[in-house]
């Protein structure tokens, strides 16, 4: 991190609890993430990167990181166990998701896709990384929470379409003042998953939920189902009614398209 960045991390307006380590470039946000949380970074620690050489998605993909856009990972150090710190994914999406809406000239466009998509008007505009390291105890010893946000630019050709806030008429903003948005968005949220758990996540991500009620593809590593988004578990976990008259299945993990989005 040079003086210059030192000086523009400075300068962010943050939540309470959160600082900010800027760079240039890095090759994953997430990595230099890793790295400060093992040597003892405090939770509300966010690497910034105005660009990633490397940076990746969920399963290893790929995640094109021009500059421009914003990319940041945040240290949490959540007292639960793994499965329930799982459910930040969301506490991500519904930030990311209050970011948009508080930027854009229609909010009401802003959805929310099983499991940690955000979508603005159909089309992808995020991405969400969760890492973790466990405590011999089976705890969690920190969490790291990488986001990508298009803020500027977006992939072509991707399997699921995607967006930028400036494609769909957000005003000219820096990353940094993207990143003050975000912040405080993570910080209130993730303070009503501390305190009052995954009920009132789980309810406003239900309220900004893309599909509920209707058909949906979900492809799963070994096959691809097709059926009826049922609800939202209290767990996080999908519910669907499988078109193939096999009755309610819960999926922990998968992904979700949208008929005739994609052929079965």
């Amino acid at each position: 991190m040079t003086a210059g960045n030192e000086a523009e991390a400075a300068r962010l307006r943050l939540p309470p609890g959160f600082r900010v380590m800027a760079f240039d470039s890095v090759g994953s946000t997430n990595d230099e993430a890793k790295a400060f949380a093992r040597s003892g970074a405090a939770e509300g620690t966010i690497v910034w990167a105005k660009r990633q050489e490397s940076g990746r998605g969920r399963r290893g993909r790929a995640w094109t990181s021009p500059e421009g856009n914003l990319y940041s990972s945040t240290i949490l150090r959540p007292s639960r166990p793994p499965a329930e710190a799982a459910q930040i994914s969301f506490v991500a999406a519904l930030a990311i998701a209050d970011t948009a809406a508080a930027v854009l000239p229609d909010p009401d466009g802003v959805r929310c896709k099983w499991p940690n998509d955000v979508l603005v008007h159909g089309r992808k505009l995020s991405g969400i990384l969760l890492e973790s390291e466990a405590t011999a105890g089976g705890g969690i010893s920190w969490l790291v929470l990488g986001v990508g946000i298009n803020l500027r630019h977006f992939p072509e050709g991707t399997d699921y379409a995607a967006t930028s806030l400036a494609a769909e008429g957000a005003p000219a903003l820096q990353p940094a003042a993207l990143l003050e948005i975000y912040a405080e968005q993570l910080a209130r949220w993730y303070g009503v998953w501390a305190e009052h758990g995954f009920g009132p996540v789980r309810d406003a991500w239900i309220k900004r939920a893309r599909g509920l009620g209707e058909p949906i593809v979900v492809r799963l590593p070994d096959r691809t189902l097709t059926g009826t988004f049922a609800d939202l578990d209290s767990d996080g976990v999908l519910l669907l009614d499988r078109d193939d008259g096999a009755g309610r299945q819960r999926i922990a993990a998968g992904d979700v398209f949208f008929p005739p989005a994609v052929e079965t």
